[in-house]
Order: C-alpha cells, then sequence, then structure tokens
C-alpha cells in the first residue's frame, strides 16, 4: 500500500512537471508572437503583424497587453471598426486598464465617436490624472463638440505634463480659436513653433492627422499660423 502511494506520487509529481514546463513554453510561444507582431508593426506590415498578434491573443486571451497591442495595430491598418471591437472586448476584460483606455478613447475620436472618445479619455485621466494621452485627446473631443473651455483646460494640462511635445499647444490654439479667441490662439501656436521649428511650415501640419487632429482642425491650424 505504502509503495502504491508513492508510486502515485511520483507519476502526480510528473504530471505537475510536465503541466509547469508545458505552461510555462505557452506563455512564452505568446511573447515571441507579440514581438514579432510589434517588429513587423514597425514595418508597416500590418496585415503580417495582425495575423501574429491574433495568435497571441489566442495563447493568451487574458493578457491585455496583447489584445491593446492587436487592437492598435488594427487601427493603424485602418481597420477602426474592427479596433474598436477588439478593444471594447479587452475594456470588458479590465475596465481599469488605462493603456487599453487610452487606446480605445483614440479609436473612438479617429472614428467620430466624439461623446464615446470623451467619456473614455474621461475615465482615463480619472484614473491616472498624470495621463498625458487623455487629457491631449480629450481636448481634441472637447473642441470637436464646441466645448473651447474644456478643450483649452486639457490641453494645458497636457502640455504641462508632456512640456516638449509641441501638439497639445496647437490643440490649445485651435480651441482658442474657436473661442474667438485670436491673440491667445497665436500666442500657443508660437510656442508650439518655439519647441518645433517645423510647425512654422504649413505642409507639415498635414501630419497632424496622425496625432489626432480631424481634416477641419489641421485647416484651421494651418489659419491660425497663416496669421502670425
Amino acid at each position: 500500500m505504502n509503495g502504491g502511494w508513492l508510486k502515485g506520487l511520483v507519476i502526480g509529481s510528473g504530471t505537475v512537471a510536465s503541466f509547469l514546463i508545458s505552461t510555462s513554453a505557452f506563455a512564452q510561444s505568446a511573447t515571441d508572437y507579440r514581438q514579432q507582431g510589434l517588429s513587423l508593426r514597425e514595418q508597416e506590415r500590418y496585415s503580417e503583424a495582425i495575423a501574429v498578434l491574433q495568435k497571441s491573443v489566442e495563447l493568451e486571451p487574458q493578457n491585455l497587453s496583447g489584445r491593446v497591442l492587436l487592437g492598435w495595430t488594427q487601427h493603424k491598418a485602418g481597420q477602426t471598426s474592427i479596433a474598436e471591437k477588439t478593444l471594447l472586448e479587452t475594456f470588458n476584460l479590465n475596465p481599469f486598464d488605462v493603456p487599453t483606455l487610452n487606446a480605445l478613447g483614440i479609436v473612438y475620436l479617429v472614428g467620430g465617436k466624439l461623446n464615446n472618445a470623451i467619456a473614455a479619455h474621461s475615465w482615463a485621466a480619472l484614473l491616472k490624472p498624470d495621463n498625458e494621452i487623455a487629457h491631449y485627446n480629450l481636448s481634441l473631443a472637447f473642441e470637436r463638440v464646441g466645448q473651447y473651455d474644456w478643450a483649452i483646460a486639457t490641453a494645458k494640462e497636457a502640455a504641462k505634463l508632456e512640456s516638449s511635445n509641441p501638439h497639445p499647444l496647437v490643440a490649445e490654439a485651435i480651441a482658442h480659436a474657436g473661442n474667438q479667441e485670436t491673440s491667445l490662439a497665436q500666442a500657443a501656436f508660437r510656442q508650439a513653433i518655439a519647441l518645433d521649428s517645423r510647425y512654422g511650415d504649413s505642409n507639415f501640419l498635414t501630419y497632424l492627422d496622425e496625432a489626432g487632429f480631424s481634416t477641419d482642425q489641421i485647416l484651421r491650424s494651418q489659419q491660425i499660423l497663416r496669421s502670425l
């Protein structure tokens, strides 16, 4: 009887060890997929990156970072509705994860779902008050719905949190312009140019679409530049 018990223990221990080894290899494989997907995304090989990142999510469906990587890559590939679905599923897994909220809020913003963008970024800013991404994108969203005072306040907060980034200053400028505060708009824009002289080139400002600006917001930033 004692021998049988000992034999069972040895067999059981071997099974546990085998399970632990298998689980470790499983987790490592998902990590490899994420790293490979990130590398492909940096090369703008989006279809390949998405396929690889989907495999990482299949292996580790509870890994929020992997899901956010997938959703953001779908967003970069222009798959707005699919990215929204991926990130909303991630949000439902953990509604307190700030990177998920940041990414979801941007996808909402770019997709024109401004109230949803404001809700997502407001929640992200509440959870992490020094979250410059949330404050900056709130400014763009508030400006687009005509809430210029809120847009100015959140742009100023973003600029304070990331003082080397000209984007919040341009966002503040167009919000001041919406409020008919021409001199304040010009002053904010001059600050952006002081940080990066490229912002004094009207053609360069078209790049702001990659920073969440709408086409109309880019046109108004160019108008402010011409008024200087």
